[in-house]
């Protein structure tokens, strides 16, 4: 039986036009109030922005016959335990029968490229080492199935984003690919990496411009960090735990 979709790209694209709406409605929403926040953390203060792609990941667990299951979206109930501190909370779980089916973090950078790249890297390196280290130890349950764990970044297409960087090593050279990469090429490398690494089950990289309001318009960087290919293995995933429950 062939694997479900949710008809993905259609509803990726409007999850992209919702993404740049809501980021614009928070800004207007801060300037009428009177407080615009400092920089851009006024378009982000409102926590919507990533949930079209949260009802993408809900439309394939239902699409692939994944029944009684319990989808957390709510921060009560976003939280697992962890290995190096007591608990993290996620963006989405999906729980059945108080095993661990998924978990899913749904991020994004709009500017301030630099120091934000090297922040959501090392959230999401300690994110995974955290939560594997966890599940070696029996946080989820004794002699359980590993979860599918997914990480998707969606980062504005830019100017200064694809910029190529220079970094000053001193003392030792840096990997090859780095060197004179754009902070979209980095976070290709990176979700490449956390991938091969196996610290991720999958990991999407999506750019799109600030004005993709109106077209939802994004681009992929390569095939293994696509949506395509994070939406196949998650769903893969979900059917593979759909047969073995039936």
């Amino acid at each position: 039986m062939p694997l479900e979709l949710a008809d993905y790209e259609r509803k990726a694209t409007e999850a992209v036009k919702a993404f740049w709406g809501n980021r614009a409605a928070a800004e207007q929403k801060q300037r009428e109030l009177g407080r615009p926040d400092a920089g851009t953390r006024g378009a982000v203060t409102a926590g919507k922005n990533m949930d079209g792609f949260i009802t993408l990941v809900l439309d394939i667990i239902r699409a692939n016959g994944l029944h009684d299951v319990h989808m957390m979206m709510t921060k009560k109930v976003l939280c697992l335990p962890g290995f190096f501190r007591p608990t993290k909370q996620w963006d989405l779980l999906v729980v059945k029968e108080k095993r661990l089916i998924a978990a899913l973090e749904m991020k994004s950078q709009v500017g301030s490229f630099g120091n934000n790249f090297n922040n959501r890297t090392e959230e999401a390196i300690g994110t995974a080492v955290d939560l594997w280290t966890a599940y070696r130890e029996g946080a989820f349950g004794k002699d359980v199935s590993r979860p599918f764990v997914g990480w998707l970044m969606l980062v504005e297409d830019a100017e200064d984003s694809r910029a190529s960087v220079r970094d000053s090593s001193p003392h030792f050279a840096t990997f090859p690919e780095f060197r004179n990469a754009s902070y979209l090429d980095r976070y290709n490398i990176l979700c490449q990496k956390l991938t091969k690494e196996n610290l991720y089950t999958a990991a999407a990289l999506l750019a799109s411009p600030q004005t993709a309001a109106d077209t939802g318009e994004y681009s992929e960087l390569s095939e293994l960090t696509g949506l395509k290919t994070f939406v196949t293995t998650f769903a893969g995933h979900i059917a593979a735990e759909a047969a073995r429950q039936a």
